[in-house]
C-alpha cells in the first residue's frame, strides 16, 4: 500500500537484497505475515531496519541496527576504499545477516551509496560482500537515494505547507529534494546531489580542533556548491513567502536536536518528528563546532564516535540556513531505510493486486467455457 502522502511510485518492486530469493537471510515457509528489511551502506554507517507493514503508509519496527564504519574513509584522496575500511564493513554486514536470519526476515533490499558509487574498488567490494557476507548489494544512483529518503520522510510533512525542501546530510553527499505540497498529495519539483557529505568535508578541512576560521572556510566550500541549486530555482524567495518547510533526515540533525534537548541519552521518540527554530540550531551549531574534541566527545548525543565528523555536519547545515533561513526546521530520525521497506511494501501489494487480476480473468474464462450453449436464453 503507497504512501498516501506522496506521489512517488517506486517502479522497480521488490528486489530481495538486490536479487536475492526471499529464502535468503533466513525467510521461514508458510510464514504469512510479511517482514520487511533494508540496509543501508552509507560513507559512514551500515544501517539495517527491520519492520512489519502497520498502518496507511506507517511501519512497525521490528529491529534497528547501526554501526559507524567509515567505508569511504580515505576516499576522496586515493579513490579506492581501504582494506581496513572494507573489513570493518564486511564484519558489520555480518552482523546484520545473523540479525536477519534470526528474525525470519522475508523480503529484503540491500543498498549502497555515494562510497561504493565513487570507489574504483567498488565492484571488487561488492564481490566481497556477496562472498563473505552472502548479501547482494544494490548500488542506486543519486536520484533514487533522494526520492527514497523522501518516501520514507513524507510522513513528516505538514499538509499546510505549500512547499517544502527534505535534505540529507550523509557521509559522502548531501542531497536536496524540493517538493509541491497540496494537502496529502506531495510531488518532486526540484532535487540536486552535491559530492559533500561529513566525511569527505572532515578529511578535507579537519574535525578534530578546526577553529573559527577553518570552521568559517568549511561552510563557505558548501554555501559555493549549494549556490548553482538556489541560482535555478530561486528558493530563498519561497522561504521568505512562507509556508515552506524545511525537514532534516540526517545524522547531523538528529545529533543537533539531542544536545538541543539536553538529552542525557540520545532518544528517537523525543527527536523524530520535533520542531526546532532555525536560530537556535544554529546556536547549538556554533556551540559544537567550537568546542574542542574532547569537549565534543563528552556529549551524550555526539560521542567519541562523531566528535570529528559532526562538525562537518554542522558546516553543512549552516550553509543551508544561509541560503535558506526558515525560521523553524522539523527533525526526521528515518529516511531512506523506511523508503525502501515502504518501497517493498508497494511491490507486494501489486504483485499480490496482478495476482488476484489473474485469477479473476482465470475463473471468468473457465465459468465461460462451462457454460452450456443457450443456457443464457
Amino acid at each position: 500500500m503507497s504512501d498516501p502522502r506522496i506521489m512517488i511510485d517506486d517502479a522497480r518492486g521488490p528486489v530481495l537484497g538486490g536479487g536475492q530469493p526471499a529464502g535468503h537471510a533466513g525467510a521461514q515457509p508458510g510464514r504469512t505475515i510479511p517482514l520487511y528489511a533494508a540496509i543501508d551502506l552509507g560513507t559512514n554507517n551500515c544501517r539495517l531496519l527491520v519492520a512489519r507493514e502497520g498502518g496507511v503508509g506507517s511501519l512497525r519496527v521490528v529491529d534497528a541496527f547501526s554501526r559507524i564504519v567509515r567505508l569511504g574513509e580515505g576516499l576522496a584522496a586515493s579513490g579506492q576504499l581501504s582494506q581496513a575500511a572494507m573489513d570493518r564493513t564486511v564484519d558489520a554486514l555480518a552482523v546484520i545477516v545473523c540479525r536477519l536470519a534470526r528474525r525470519g526476515v522475508t523480503h529484503l533490499r540491500a543498498v549502497a551509496t555515494e562510497a561504493c558509487r565513487r570507489a574504483g574498488n567498488g565492484p571488487q567490494f561488492l564481490e566481497r560482500v556477496q562472498r563473505e557476507a552472502g548479501l547482494l548489494l544494490d548500488v542506486i544512483p543519486p536520484a533514487e537515494e533522494a526520492r527514497l529518503a523522501v518516501m520514507g520522510c513524507a510522513g513528516l510533512i505538514d499538509p499546510s505547507a505549500r512547499e517544502a525542501m527534505i535534505f540529507d546530510i550523509g557521509g559522502g553527499s548531501t542531497e536536496l529534494t524540493w517538493l509541491s505540497v497540496r494537502g496529502s498529495q506531495i510531488g518532486v519539483i526540484a532535487w540536486t546531489s552535491v559530492p559533500l557529505g561529513v566525511v569527505t568535508l572532515a578529511e578535507r578541512h579537519g574535525g578534530a580542533d578546526l577553529g573559527p576560521a577553518g570552521f568559517a572556510r568549511m561552510v563557505e566550500e558548501v554555501r559555493a556548491a549549494l549556490a548553482p541549486f538556489e541560482a535555478e530555482n530561486r528558493l530563498a524567495q519561497r522561504v521568505a513567502r512562507g509556508h515552506f518547510q524545511m525537514l532534516g533526515s540526517s545524522g547531523t540533525v538528529t545529533t543537533l536536536a539531542g544536545v538541543h534537548l539536553g538529552l542525557r541519552r540520545y532518544d528517537r521518540t523525543r527527536v523524530d518528528g520535533t520542531w526546532i527554530g532555525g536560530e537556535d540550531l544554529r546556536r547549538v551549531s556554533h556551540r559544537l563546532a567550537h568546542m574542542t574534541f574532547a569537549e565534543r566527545s563528552a556529549e551524550p548525543c555526539v560521542g567519541l564516535d562523531r566528535a570529528d565528523l559532526v562538525v562537518a555536519g554542522c558546516a553543512i547545515l549552516e550553509a543551508m540556513l544561509d541560503l535558506w533561513p526558515a525560521p523553524r526546521l522539523r527533525v526526521a530520525d528515518r529516511g531512506l531505510r523506511e523508503g525502501v521497506i515502504l518501497g517493498l511494501i508497494q511491490g507486494q501489494h501489486r504483485q499480490a493486486s496482478l495476482q488476484a487480476a489473474a485469477q479473476a480473468q482465470r475463473a471468468a474464462q473457465a465459468m465461460t467455457a462451462a457454460t452450456p450453449i443457450g443456457a443464457a436464453r
